[in-house]
């Protein structure tokens, strides 16, 4: 199973979102910072190591939240956590340029329409206080977001 951890980092009302370049996954959309869990770390500490590493913020492991889990089928089972934080230090900025095109800073409540589709449902499931979402298993529900 692959672990994946996404960080909203959110500022009035805003969150940041990278365009992303030349990863072979949904190219030109835009996502979330982030990207897979070591097999050492947790979900928090992470979080941290992609901030720092893709937009070049600091962030303590004590001032991010986990707010959702989205299990997925895609090309085998996927875990994505998604954490948020309001508080880091630093400007971010774009500091992988070969994997990101740009930075976009979007309202939380108003998402463009070319976000990755399963970070879509993560971010409406945490306005929604919706903790964690299955999607395309077979069971799975029609997904109204």
């Amino acid at each position: 199973m692959i672990a994946a951890v996404w960080i909203l980092l959110l500022r009035d009302g805003r969150v940041l979102l990278s365009r992303r370049r030349a990863t072979g996954y949904r190219d030109g959309w835009l996502s979330l910072v982030g990207g897979h869990l070591e097999d050492d770390e947790s979900v928090r500490r992470g979080a941290v190591r992609e901030a720092r590493e893709e937009v070049g913020v600091d962030v303590t492991p004590g001032s991010v939240d986990v707010v959702s889990v989205v299990h997925r089928q895609a090309d085998g089972s996927r875990v994505d956590f998604f954490t948020a934080c309001r508080d880091w230090t630093g400007e971010p900025f774009n500091a992988e340029p070969g994997k990101c095109s740009e930075l976009v800073w979007s309202p939380v409540r108003e998402l463009p329409a070319d976000v990755v589709p399963y970070m879509r449902t993560a971010v409406a499931n945490y306005r929604a206080g919706v903790w964690f979402e299955s999607l395309d298993w077979p069971e799975s529900p029609p997904q109204p977001h």
